[in-house]
């Protein structure tokens, strides 16, 4: 029964809420920033919970006064609008019982690189990059590319972005895995489709504290920078290429002119690729343990394809097929995308939770 889940979260705060008062916890600054934290993160579930609880008793109130000549019609009235809203409360609820995913609240690192297609592939990816920086900007977070590596056509192989805001994680998680494009390239002379097709993965931005790294496990090499078509733009051996032996993982830096600082950028995006393998290797063995496959971020996962010619856009892992390609593209209109995943996969922790 709800209620009863509901009363050890309640019984928590108000504890927490003594322990605050307390003189040993408030001269002891590190646990009274610990409790503090706990609390705020428990106040939106509590203040629902008592709101359901005062909902729950003036429905008995109501239904009791059913019967009364004077009071019945005005207790019939009263359900009409209570019952309702205590089901609203209820999903509401469920939803803030879902564990919360520690990284939601963190930045990312956004990696897009282009896959099978070639030259198209590489212009997709730029299209892609578009789209998202779009969507930032809408969301008022800020975009910073890292690393990238044009094509000759003026597209992406690859391209690396930091994006910084309010929630991030949250709201692009689900973005990760294969994107397929089919249309017209600008070079094909006879008008036939192509297909293509790019990899999207989201990295949330880590501490130290979540990935520990072995200096002894890097191989680091240095070697100059080159540019576009392999000229060299550097005189000095600034290009960082940064090996996890355990992992296989590879990150190349050569954006900046100071050795140094290639370094450094090289450390951050590799804690966040041996971090986002970690937490897809996690979901791969919770989807095998419920003998299910969900998103699991898989960039070999086909999430989504792009259908230009049919201005149509479908979304493979929750059946959402949408036919306004090009304002999607734009990045205004990604949410009509975004919301629907989030809200399917609530849905299924919901029901893993049992609620």
């Amino acid at each position: 029964m709800l209620k009863e889940k509901l009363k050890p979260f309640i019984e928590r705060y108000e504890e927490i809420n003594r322990l605050l008062s307390s003189p040993d916890i408030t001269n002891n600054i590190q646990k009274m920033t610990e409790l503090s934290k706990e609390q705020s993160d428990l106040e939106p579930l509590v203040q629902k919970a008592r709101e359901y609880y005062e909902v729950d008793e003036a429905i008995e109130e109501s239904k009791a006064l059913i019967d009364d000549e004077e009071l019945g019609e005005l207790a019939k009235e009263e359900l009409r609008e209570l019952e309702p809203r205590k089901e609203r409360l209820e999903e509401e609820i469920k939803l803030l019982l879902i564990p919360k995913d520690p990284n939601d609240e963190k930045d990312i690192y956004l990696e897009i690189r282009a896959g099978t297609g070639g030259e198209e592939a590489a212009l997709f990816a730029a299209d892609l990059f578009r789209t998202y920086t779009r969507y930032a900007e809408k969301k008022r977070w800020k975009v910073e590319i890292v690393s990238s590596s044009e094509s000759d056509t003026g597209g992406y192989k690859e391209i690396i972005a930091r994006i910084q805001g309010e929630g991030v994680y949250s709201r692009l998680k689900y973005e990760a895995g294969t994107h397929r494009v089919q249309r017209i390239p600008q070079t094909e002379s006879q008008g036939r489709i192509h297909t293509s097709a790019v990899t999207v993965a989201i990295m949330p931005e880590v501490d130290d504290v979540d990935v520990e790294i072995n200096p002894a496990d890097l191989k680091i090499d240095v070697y100059r920078s080159s540019g576009h078509g392999g000229q060299s733009v550097n005189t000095t051996d600034s290009a960082v290429r940064i090996t996890h032996i355990p992992t296989g993982i590879v990150v190349a830096m050569q954006d900046e002119k100071s050795q140094h600082k290639n370094r450094e950028k090289a450390l951050k995006i590799l804690k966040a690729r041996i971090y986002e393998k970690m937490l897809r290797e996690q979901q791969e063995a919770l989807a095998k343990d419920r003998k299910e496959q969900v998103g699991s971020g898989d960039r070999s996962e086909r999430i989504r394809t792009y259908n230009y010619p049919q201005n149509r856009i479908t979304d493979h892992r929750i059946g959402l097929t949408l036919y306004k390609l090009e304002e999607i593209m734009e990045g205004g209109e990604l949410d009509q995308i975004i919301e629907p995943l989030i809200a399917h996969y609530q849905a299924q922790k919901v029901k893993e939770a049992g609620l």
